[in-house]
């Protein structure tokens, strides 16, 4: 017999598990905390996404997915081509020092930071594979109780993304010179360039 409370934390712990690692979502989510630029906005889109997609998972949508390896196919190829257009993104900004530190750079609109966070999410073929197809298959291992592993998993979602935006505000203050950006959008650009790549190929 499941008891409720250890459901929901086995949830919590597979979904940290699984989004805590470095990736083109997280790196985002990061850059936006660290400007301060629409943080509420974007961890809400990353949580309500995953909330829809671990729901999706559960309702048995995976095996639809798993049926159907065209949508993954798609999602591949077009994650992999907004990935590496948004690595040469963040390169420019990298060498670019008049663009890179907040008090310089002209405010994101909301619209068109909202538009990227979507493409992130949703292009990345590994938020399916991950949150829809293995979280609802764990989920459903747990049979009348896969809806609180669920409740897990999403709670888990909103603490790190919550945390990862709000917290990234404590380096804002490392980030004072355009030196400290130029590294963080190479590091960025390298990332995006990597899972780029790597997904066209693989």
């Amino acid at each position: 017999m499941n008891l409720p409370y250890l459901v929901v934390l086995t949830g919590f712990a597979t979904s940290l598990a699984l989004i805590a690692a470095i990736g083109a979502q997280n790196a985002f989510v990061l850059r936006q905390g660290i400007r301060g630029e629409h943080v509420l906005p974007v961890v809400a889109v990353c949580t309500v996404a995953d909330l829809l997609l671990i729901s999706l998972g559960i309702a048995g949508f995976g095996a639809v997915i798993a049926a159907h390896p065209d949508v993954i196919t798609v999602a591949k190829y077009g994650g992999a081509a907004f990935l590496i257009g948004y690595a040469v993104l963040a390169a420019r900004r990298a060498v670019s020092p008049g663009t890179l530190t907040p008090s310089d750079a002209a405010p994101a609109r909301l619209i068109g930071v909202l538009a990227t966070c979507l493409a992130l999410t949703f292009l990345n073929p590994h938020v399916y594979l991950d949150t829809v197809i293995l979280l609802g298959a764990l989920a459903n291992e747990h049979r009348d109780s896969k809806w609180l592993f669920g409740a897990g998993a999403v709670a888990a979602s909103a603490v790190w993304f919550t945390g990862l935006g709000y917290g990234a505000k404590r380096l804002s203050r490392y980030f004072a010179t355009p030196k400290t950006w130029r590294v963080l959008d190479g590091t960025i650009a390298a990332t995006m360039l990597t899972l780029g790549v790597w997904l066209a190929v693989s």
